[in-house]
């Protein structure tokens, strides 16, 4: 599958939010906190274009990624990926590619993730580990060099 990496618009954000309520809402109904509107809105609320790449396969939008600077690093947010594309290898490459960069400037990668997320083995694959849970969230922490990089 050809991919690649756009800096995402202002007028994304509707076909982001769409994206984010439908990959994210089984694990919210499962957790019992899905809520149509708010779903949507949350991404809506973080949204920065400035931080966000669009994930484009075969020519056709395909998921995104907010690679959002930090105090001590970066922070990993609204990484989504289009449903019938999930489990084919795209998730791993776009996340090599953006840990390559993060390798090379020596900084952190924090991100989190629903308890109970199928996304949780892609991101310990790559090096993630666990740093802090609740009910709701994993937060999960990756030092530069972790783990491997070419899975």
């Amino acid at each position: 599958m050809d991919w690649a990496l756009r800096s995402a618009e202002p007028a994304d954000v509707e076909a982001i939010g769409e994206l984010r309520a439908t990959v994210m809402r089984p694990d919210l109904e499962r957790l019992g906190r899905f809520d149509e509107r708010r779903v949507r809105q949350r991404l809506r609320d973080s949204f920065s274009a400035q931080h966000t790449s669009v994930i484009v396969a075969d020519g056709a939008f395909a998921g995104c990624v907010t690679v959002r600077p930090a105090e001590d690093g970066r922070w990993l947010e609204h990484f989504y990926l289009a449903p019938g594309l999930q489990g084919r290898g795209l998730g791993s490459a776009v996340l090599r590619t953006l840990l390559k960069q993060t390798d090379a400037d020596g900084v952190l990668v924090r991100l989190n993730v629903l308890q109970g997320s199928a996304a949780r083995r892609l991101y310990e694959r790559h090096g993630f580990t666990v740093e802090v849970q609740d009910p709701i969230d994993i937060y999960m922490v990756r030092r530069p060099g972790a783990g491997s990089l070419g899975t």
